[in-house]
């Protein structure tokens, strides 16, 4: 009943609590993002959620669009300013998810939703971490985000949508907090970002 129900409930009351809330600094992220990043301050991209139906994802940008004599983007770690690091480690540049779990892509826990071009990299069981619609936070956020392996990753991913559970939920929120707080694993040990998955190391089941 949870699952099917309550949770999108919750999901709909705390993301319209949020953006009212907090509707006074999204704006004005809104218009120092505008300045900041020298044109839109929203990131939008495409996303696979429940079930592996893409949608759009929608955050703060964090980094520049900043390319090089050829034309191509310049590395994460150059396009990443001073502003974008804040919101990162902050976790502000998520807020404009909010406006995602209102409209029923996200939820407001669930594995995060990564990178299309992922999909054809899953094996049998990491593929399961899309039973459950992709959260702003989750078990593998509150248990070492970006410093831990993609295989471990999607380990925990998976438990979450093995057991998903009201208590469950409210635990994670609360380590949430507590991270958000620490600004604990934001960032991998060798990339200013996480770096790309390339492939699960374990051999498909």
């Amino acid at each position: 009943m949870y699952r099917c129900f309550f949770k999108r409930v919750l999901d709909i009351v705390c993301a319209f609590l949020a953006l009212t809330v907090f509707s006074p600094l999204f704006f004005a992220l809104m218009i120092i993002g505008a300045i900041e990043m020298k044109g839109n301050p929203f990131f939008t991209q495409e996303r696979p959620g429940y079930k592996e139906k893409i949608f759009k994802l929608i955050k703060f940008r964090t980094m520049t669009n900043e390319k090089d004599e050829n034309g191509n983007l310049l590395p994460d770690e150059v396009r990443l300013n001073g502003y974008g690091k804040f919101l990162r480690s902050t976790s502000l540049d998520e807020l404009p998810e909010a406006i995602n779990i209102l409209i029923g892509n996200m939820s407001v826990i669930g594995p995060r939703p990564l990178l299309v071009r992922y999909l054809p990299l899953y094996n049998a069981e990491q593929h399961r971490r899309h039973d459950v619609k992709p959260g702003l936070s989750g078990w593998a956020q509150v248990n070492g985000r970006n410093t831990v392996s993609w295989e471990d990753k999607f380990k925990m991913d998976v438990w979450y949508a093995d057991h998903v559970s009201f208590l469950l939920d409210v635990k994670i929120v609360l380590m949430t907090i507590g991270k958000f707080i620490k600004r604990e694993g934001i960032s991998s040990e060798t990339s200013a970002t996480m770096e790309e998955f390339k492939g699960s190391q374990e051999v498909a089941k």
